[in-house]
């Protein structure tokens, strides 16, 4: 049996994040970690329209262009979701022999292979005063889904 993920909830407001692809999924999670976050940079080619007019009411910072490595040296949090497996695998690579160069943890999440994540990333309902995450683990997806849309309406 597969160990379930201790749903931890963590300030992330000065963190620095590294979204790198810019279609639907990158688009949401980026949407969802501006409730959080406005330290968020965008590495992709091509931008969904939702990140480019993020990008240009100056809510996040794009890099137009494709991932290069050391883009992400100064990241604490990383979300790769390219369509391409060996990109993501390879900048999940990079985040741990940086974080081991550097001495510090860079966390890593893809959207293509749950084993290779150091965190899932949940569907998130908010409302004025509370903050739920929901997440399966990577296994069902759409149960989240659901549970997320029963709940009420969230970013993601």
């Amino acid at each position: 049996m597969d160990k379930a993920y201790f749903p931890m909830f963590v300030d992330i407001s000065e963190k620095e994040i590294v979204v790198v692809g810019g279609g639907n999924i990158a688009a949401r999670r980026v949407k969802t970690l501006l409730l959080f976050s406005d330290h968020i940079t965008v590495i992709a080619p091509r931008l969904h329209d939702s990140l480019a007019d993020l990008e240009a009411e100056g809510r996040i910072t794009c890099l137009h262009r494709a991932y290069r490595e050391g883009d992400i040296y100064n990241a604490h949090i990383v979300l790769a979701a390219t369509d391409d497996k060996e990109v993501n695998r390879s900048i999940g690579e990079e985040c741990n022999i940086l974080g081991q160069k550097c001495g510090r943890k860079i966390l890593f999440n893809t959207a293509d292979d749950r084993t290779l994540c150091d965190f899932y990333f949940p569907a998130v309902v908010q409302t004025e005063d509370i903050v739920i995450g929901i997440n399966s683990g990577g296994k069902n997806p759409a149960k989240v889904k659901e549970i997320r849309r029963r709940l009420g309406s969230g970013p993601c």
